[in-house]
């Protein structure tokens, strides 16, 4: 006797699992410019590498003699699989199957918390997430009888996975609600332009409460998502390339916490000397120039992965790689407000320092900054109070930093950049300056009366200007050792090297979860 009948029985269940919501509604998806769950998976992770859980997951109907008739498929899909030869557990929700909607049920897949997670979480492997749904319904109380409280399905495990393995989300469709709100619980989230949205709550919702109509791109877009909110970091303008940059970033990333990040093999040589790097600098400070180039020529060709680069752009951040190993750079953008941090700045400064703090990735700061933005609209902001936070972020880092004085490093936004309770390893160019805060205002604050009262303010102020000046050489504070090193530009990639290589060491002693204590102002 054979169990052929009830093989072939789970094999036509398969096969309807894999027909999704059908050929026309699968059609009109495509015509969206939009894959399918599936198709995403095959996409994304290594060919053959996906197993999956829960295929037989959906609602079934039965005729009088016990014999299935129609199988509508759980709307999410996840299993574990492979990226680049490494296991992560992945998932998410197909729109073919009625929008996206959570499948009601006590044991979820994924969605709204469930297998999925707990996958990434017992196994210790990275999460990712293909977001393409609503969350809850209205029509689940009718079904159910009652209302659930909310959070019966909560984001209780999406939480904890944030201190131990890597997580991505990406927004593939249009998410709202509970699925939205998983998308920002990860480490580095991404949207596809014109095909994907983002928000607490539709246009309907919005209509309703408010009076406000509004599109769904007009909500939450990618424009206003990633460029205006900074709510998800990253946009990509098609599916293909949204998947590469998955496997970009998870590239840079450590299976938990309890590993250091992959190393590659060196792709140039440690001690490479750039002659631009000479003369990237202008010598009128206050001409800015392009810091993307100037972190380009230091770290490994090609090895840059920039994160929220259309957000807050006084502050560059970006995973890059030195000598094949991870790092993790934080450079002031001069060509947006002088590189002043504002409020956005601060903000992508804070979580980056977070995630480079979390996987064990050192970080290399360029500095170039003035101070924090100053003004009424930046006060009225809170931009101290976010700079401030940035700051606490930086004082609590367990990883090694190391700091590159380019020009400018005044105030408390310059404070911010060194290892007070490490190494606090900080190198100068030539063209370094700092202090409390710029001499120009400096000045114009401590000599008010002396200004004032002169005959000719104007050249008074610019006399005690130039006299201080004469003590702002960085080769001054380096005879005191104030900072440790003032060295030529094209040398910097060979220093910092060396310092990235001893720092193995204090890396590898150091792995597992970063419990931080104190309230962030």
């Amino acid at each position: 006797m054979s169990w052929k009948p009830e093989a072939d029985e789970i094999d036509r269940r398969y096969a309807n699992a894999e027909a999704l919501g059908g050929k026309e509604s699968i059609k009109r998806h495509h015509q969206q410019g939009r894959l399918t769950v599936r198709e995403r998976i095959a996409a994304l992770i290594d060919a053959g590498s996906f197993q999956e859980v829960g295929k037989l997951t959906g609602s079934a109907s039965y005729d009088a003699e016990g014999k299935l008739t129609n199988v509508t498929p759980a709307p999410y899909v996840m299993g574990l699989g492979k990226l680049d030869g490494r296991p992560v557990a992945i998932g998410g929700e197909d729109f073919t199957i009625r929008g996206g909607t959570s499948w009601g049920s006590q044991r979820r897949k994924g969605g709204q918390g469930g297998f999925v997670e707990d996958l990434a979480f017992h196994y210790r492997i990275p999460l990712i997430n293909l977001i393409d749904g609503a969350g809850g319904s209205v029509t689940s109380a009718k079904k159910r009888g009652y209302s659930v409280f909310p959070g019966i399905h909560g984001f209780e495990r999406s939480v904890e996975l944030l201190g131990i393995v890597p997580v991505v989300s990406a927004v593939m469709g249009t998410a709202a609600g509970g699925p939205a709100g998983r998308a920002i619980l990860s480490h580095w989230s991404i949207m596809v332009k014109g095909t994907s949205q983002i928000f607490a709550a539709g246009p309907p919702v919005v209509e309703r409460s408010l009076g406000e109509k509004v599109d769904k791109e007009a909500l939450g877009g990618a424009h206003i998502a990633v460029d205006v909110a900074g709510t998800v970091d990253n946009a990509a303008p098609d599916e293909k390339t949204c998947f590469d940059a998955i496997r970009r970033f998870l590239s840079y990333m450590p299976q938990n916490v309890w590993e250091l990040p992959p190393s590659t093999a060196a792709s140039d040589a440690a001690d490479r000397r750039e002659e631009a790097l000479l003369s990237i600098v202008p010598r009128d400070r206050r001409q800015p120039y392009n810091m993307r180039k100037l972190v380009s020529l230091i770290v490994d060709r090609d090895s840059i992965f920039e994160i929220q680069p259309t957000y807050g752009k006084s502050v560059i951040t970006c995973l890059a790689r030195m000598r094949g190993d991870v790092v993790g750079v934080i450079a002031n953008n001069p060509m947006v407000l002088g590189g002043a941090m504002d409020v956005k700045a601060a903000k992508k400064q804070t979580h980056f320092i977070d995630l480079c703090d979390t996987f064990h990735v050192p970080l290399i700061y360029f500095v170039d900054v003035p101070g924090f933005m100053v003004g009424s609209a930046a006060e009225a902001a809170a931009t101290l109070r976010e700079g401030m936070r940035t700051v606490h972020a930086g004082l609590q880092v367990t990883v090694p930093v190391l700091t590159v004085v380019v020009r400018k490093c005044y105030g408390m936004a310059g404070m911010g950049t060194t290892d007070k309770n490490g190494l606090d390893l900080k190198l100068a160019w030539p063209s370094a300056e700092w202090g409390s805060l710029p001499i120009e205002g400096g000045v114009a604050a401590a000599y008010r009366r002396e200004i004032q009262g002169a005959d000719d303010p104007k050249q008074r102020q610019t006399e005690i200007e130039e006299e201080l000046r004469r003590y702002a050489s960085p080769v001054l504070t380096a005879e005191a050792f104030a900072v440790e090193d003032v060295i030529d530009p094209r040398d910097t990639r060979r220093y910092l090297c060396r310092f990235l290589e001893a720092v193995r060491g204090k890396l590898a002693t150091s792995l597992g979860p970063k419990y931080k204590s104190g309230v962030r102002p």
